[in-house]
């Protein structure tokens, strides 16, 4: 392994996709992650797989437990809770995703762990935090973009909030947040030699991903509402355009250089000083939706992708992962599955120049390292076999 956090341990408790997600980031980047599993895990199925072949292609292209070990460990014994307080002692870092509580009613909640080991970074990820009045509610990324100001601004005017993929709350908010916090607190024990508690939540980093707006509300305006600010389709030069095989084009054109660009080429210099004249936009904007469909998507991007206004196709996401430019990146990468064979996955964002990010192994089978990993631990093949019976592990 040659990624910026190599020799970092991480202990992951987690199941749903945030705090993966977070897991992986660091895992792509050369942390150590054990995922410790329940005995019966539901979340492995959530997919719907039905038949053994299916269910390993399911395992096999997700991207979400790669580069990590799994070992099943049922919580609920007092054998297993020793298991999960060993590995902490020689971790850094400690994942969970339960409901506030769960983790000290199972004796493996902060103060438990710290009192293993100190040094421990210990993050709690949640939808809505570990206090507060909302803390004990259930929720999914929909709820927490609703509370976090996110999804009341999405849309076109006059129509119900548009619903987005789970991006933004689950991923963004949650599982990329957590990674950041958890990289940033071991910077931090670099300096104080002490581990810490991180209350992650998801409502809380939608709306932190919001600062740029959340300064003009506290400042006394109006929140952004569907299609009307200027970045979400309020402006005729900052929306998408149907092409005339039904597909779509984005166009970008805010800064005054690329506002003049647009207007010259559809053919309305008459419009260069009316950037900012709201009373000639909707009429711009037919003009460009007339203009832009007498050809197709591809056609314009080919004429236009070397014209400096701001334009791109917009793909879906199979077209995206075939993409020239995404292929160029390095953001698809192929691996060899032991059961599938070769698959692809989605690559690294972040592009290292002395230490990259790598994509090692794919997600384990359920439990498939707990031996290794105990053995690790010191247990001898008795104990292992022992508590394999009792049902303590898997």
């Amino acid at each position: 392994m040659s990624g910026p956090l190599t020799g970092i341990k991480v202990v992951d408790l987690s199941r749903l996709a945030p705090g993966p997600f977070a897991s992986m980031l660091l895992s792509d980047l050369g942390a150590e992650v054990i995922l410790v599993e329940p005995p019966s895990n539901a979340f492995r199925s959530m997919g719907g797989a039905r038949s053994e072949e299916a269910r390993e292609r399911q395992r096999a292209f997700n991207p979400l437990s790669r580069n990590k070990q799994s070992i099943v460990v049922d919580l609920k014994a007092e054998a297993g809770k020793r298991i999960v307080h060993e590995l902490a002692r020689e971790a850094d870092v400690f994942l969970e995703g339960f409901r506030p509580g769960v983790t000290d009613r199972l004796g493996v909640g902060y103060e438990a762990i710290a009192a293993t080991n100190p040094g421990i970074v210990y993050a709690s990820l949640s939808g809505y935090g570990q206090d507060g009045p909302y803390s004990n509610m259930v929720g999914h990324d929909l709820n927490y973009i609703s509370v976090g100001g996110a999804l009341a601004g999405i849309g076109r005017p006059g129509t119900k909030p548009a619903i987005p993929l789970n991006t933004l709350a689950d991923f963004a908010g949650g599982g990329l947040m957590t990674a950041f916090a958890i990289a940033s607190a071991l910077v931090g024990r670099q300096t104080t030699g002490k581990g810490q508690y991180l209350d992650m939540s998801m409502s809380d980093g939608v709306l932190y991903l919001m600062a740029s707006q959340t300064g003009g509300v506290l400042a006394g305006g109006p929140p952004p509402a569907p299609g009307q600010s200027g970045l979400s389709g309020g402006s005729p030069h900052y929306d998408v355009y149907e092409c005339a095989d039904g597909k779509y084009l984005s166009i970008g054109s805010l800064e005054p250089q690329f506002w003049e660009a647009l207007c010259r080429l559809v053919g309305r210099e008459d419009m260069l000083d009316a950037e900012y004249d709201t009373s000639r936009h909707e009429e711009f904007r037919e003009h460009l939706a007339a203009f832009f469909r007498q050809r197709t998507r591809d056609e314009w991007f080919a004429e236009l992708r070397d014209v400096e206004l701001c334009v791109a196709p917009v793909l879906d996401l199979r077209e995206a992962l075939e993409d020239e430019h995404q292929q160029a990146r390095g953001m698809t990468v192929e691996i060899t599955d032991p059961v599938v064979g070769p698959v692809r996955q989605v690559g690294i964002g972040p592009k290292f120049s002395a230490t990259p990010g790598e994509v090692r192994s794919t997600a384990p089978h359920q439990g498939e390292h707990t031996d290794d990993v105990l053995e690790g631990l010191g247990y001898s093949a008795e104990q292992i076999a022992e508590l394999r019976a009792a049902g303590t592990v898997a």
